[in-house]
């Protein structure tokens, strides 16, 4: 018997809310690109906050085995300039643990039924047959149909979203280039010693680099620049050759004028890879409501890195859920329509908090800009504590 509701995603939106039809009673099945598995074990780290993330995970049934990975010391960020001088420190003791993306989806891989997931399944779009039902087809030509109602939780690059809504993602004219120092690097003690926990965020020149420890100890490694979309596939700099990249990247175009030790983040590390970041227009994350089909996560607001992004996914799915529980799947379009109001609002306020924190990273005095947000901040919470 086909199952009432199909996920299109195996990411953390997809598996939290496959989690919760499960604990509710309400059938499902999954469908993900990944072939296994263990066949997608990279992934950075992500900060879970108590108000969405581990409140998602509470309702599943599943934060005492999130604890068990969970890095509170991790939570700490600190801020320098370009010199490498550390101007800024927050986060002590704030409830905002890291967290490994590939632990965090397993823990959730591991309280769904085997056979509620099918691996290798990558979606090609959605069609419908002549009564109006939803056909979902696959890359390998095989389709699946007699679903109630299809989740596109299939990220930025969602092929659920063109039948819900004409937006698209827009480029924010910013990458990340992504590298690592791993353990057996000959420049790691030196790395725990002068970064150790959390991340280290470096600031200058409309520029960043930021280090974030992982689970493992590792470091990440991420290098902010402003670059035309095609930076990366149009042959400016060809990340396999890890020497050249590193000559680019140290070069004066880049970051040849920081401090000597930020520059070592960039001679020792390795593993190159190309993150361009994306965001929807706030003003299209509302359409519609389309019978039998909606979206959650980054596939409904995908939005430039803020901290935030796993956290309002994982948010989408407690609300879809819960909506879910409460009408039936009889009720299907009040439950979606109702989750989709809730959603909207959420994920516009999302995407325009992305909008201002990349402004404030790469603004052209530093990390200044940012110390004072910072500081507008925790002054507005002291003034509003009882």
């Amino acid at each position: 018997m086909t199952p009432s509701i199909a996920i299109i995603g195996a990411g953390p939106c997809g598996l939290t809310l496959a989690r919760l039809l499960e604990c509710n009673g309400i059938d499902y099945v999954v469908y993900e690109r990944d072939e296994s598995e263990d066949s997608n074990r990279r992934g950075g780290s992500l900060d879970i906050h108590a108000e969405t993330g581990q409140r998602a995970l509470k309702e599943a049934g599943l934060f005492e085995e999130f604890k068990k990975h969970a890095r509170y010391d991790d939570a700490v960020l600190t801020l320098a300039n370009q010199q490498g001088e550390r101007v800024f420190q927050a986060g002590q003791g704030r409830d905002a643990p890291e967290i490994d993306r590939v632990a965090l989806r397993q823990i959730l891989l591991d309280s769904i039924p085997k056979d509620k997931i099918r691996w290798g399944h990558l979606l090609k779009g959605t069609t419908q047959d002549e009564d109006g039902h939803h056909i979902l087809q696959f890359m390998d030509g095989a389709s699946a149909s007699g679903f109630k109602l299809v989740i596109g939780a299939d990220g930025a690059w969602s092929k659920v979203r063109p039948s819900v809504t004409e937006a698209k993602p827009l480029y924010s004219g910013n990458h990340y280039i992504e590298s690592r120092i791993s353990p057996n690097s000959p420049y790691y003690s030196t790395m725990v010693s002068k970064v150790g926990a959390g991340t280290l965020m470096c600031l200058g020149s409309s520029k960043e680099i930021v280090t974030q420890r992982q689970g493992d100890g590792s470091y990440r490694i991420y290098l902010g620049i402003t670059v035309p979309e095609d930076f990366v596939r149009g042959g400016t700099v060809n990340l396999t050759d890890t020497e050249s990249t590193r000559r680019l990247f140290l070069s004066s175009a880049f970051f040849g004028d920081w401090a000597d030790d930020l520059k070592d983040l960039i001679r020792y590390s390795d593993d190159f890879r190309s993150w361009p970041l994306y965001y929807m227009d706030p003003e299209a994350v509302s359409w519609k409501t389309v019978p039998g089909l909606t979206l959650a996560g980054d596939a409904a607001h995908v939005a430039v890195p803020n901290g935030e992004g796993v956290n309002c996914a994982m948010a989408d799915a407690l609300v879809l859920a819960s909506k879910l529980e409460a009408y039936g799947t009889e009720n299907l379009d009040r439950a979606v329509a109702e989750y989709e109001d809730d959603m909207f609002r959420r994920g516009a306020e999302h995407i325009r908090d992305g909008q201002k924190m990349a402004a404030l990273i790469r603004h052209e005095d530093g990390p200044a800009a940012l110390i004072s947000f910072f500081n507008e901040v925790m002054a507005s919470a002291a003034a509003q504590a009882p």
